[in-house]
């Protein structure tokens, strides 16, 4: 099997080394405005080191995952078409998926706009970058999949579930430094615990890049989870929802 190492333009994309600097400092930006999600690609960029291609050749290693990695398809396009979308049932991941992104007016392609801001490989036809793609385009579905919402919590949970799956290391950067960002807000709420316990729940699941994720859509939610061995994210649905929305995890 043709490692990635071994492709003849591989020197072009060879991962650059750590930058911690780097990534504390885009982690001050985030924590002073949640919403500039540009700064958690820069973070992502600035410590992904090799995961990115070791998750490609992992994904390579499965019948399902090598499929996929064949087809090549874009999610990203498949994600942001609303009849396809339409497909799926109530009840379904899809029809999940549907609602979640409808009631924040969220899109696929707003999120890859963000990461153009700091990647401009993005876009490049090479298949280690499109890995990098899908694992961005999934972010949301695996907030469908998890049960994390999109609160400062939600978010720092469903990144350190995120680190679990993939071992970059910028995942767990920003899943810690947010949950020791809201404790120091509100020591009442046990962030610190929640973000460990979706990482534990990210190693027990399942691995869930490399799925089909049109055949996933099309299943019960409810059993998709217990397929996928996704554990029910107990001690964040424990925090009641106003002291989470409440949170502004600002230095």
């Amino acid at each position: 099997m043709t490692a990635v190492a071994d492709f003849p333009d591989h020197d072009r994309f060879r991962p650059q080394r750590l930058e911690p600097l780097t990534a504390f400092r885009a982690f001050r930006r985030l924590v002073r405005n949640k919403e500039d999600t540009a700064q958690v690609f820069e973070i992502m960029r600035a410590l992904s080191g090799r995961s990115i291609a070791r998750g490609y050749n992992r994904m390579l290693r499965t019948m399902e995952g090598g499929r996929q990695a064949f087809l090549r398809e874009e999610l990203a396009h498949k994600l942001d078409d609303p009849v396809w979308l339409s497909r799926f049932g109530p009840g379904t991941v899809g029809a999940s998926y549907r609602d979640f992104r409808e009631a924040r007016g969220f899109t696929a392609e707003g999120l890859a706009d963000e990461a153009r801001k700091v990647a401009p490989l993005v876009d490049a036809q090479h298949p280690v970058i499109w890995y990098s793609r899908r694992l961005r385009d999934v972010h949301d579905i695996w907030h469908v999949l998890t049960g994390y919402e999109t609160d400062a919590l939600g978010e720092a949970c469903v990144v350190a579930f995120s680190y679990a799956q993939t071992r970059n290391l910028g995942f767990a950067f920003i899943g810690w430094g947010a949950a020791r960002e809201i404790q120091r807000e509100d020591r009442t709420i046990p962030a610190r615990h929640a973000v460990f316990e979706a990482w534990r729940n990210g190693r027990a699941a399942r691995w869930l890049p490399g799925l089909d994720y049109e055949a996933l859509f099309a299943e019960p939610l409810d059993g998709a989870r217990a397929r996928l061995n996704l554990r029910p994210a107990t001690v964040y649905a424990g925090i009641p929802a106003a002291a989470r929305a409440a949170l502004k995890l600002r230095a």
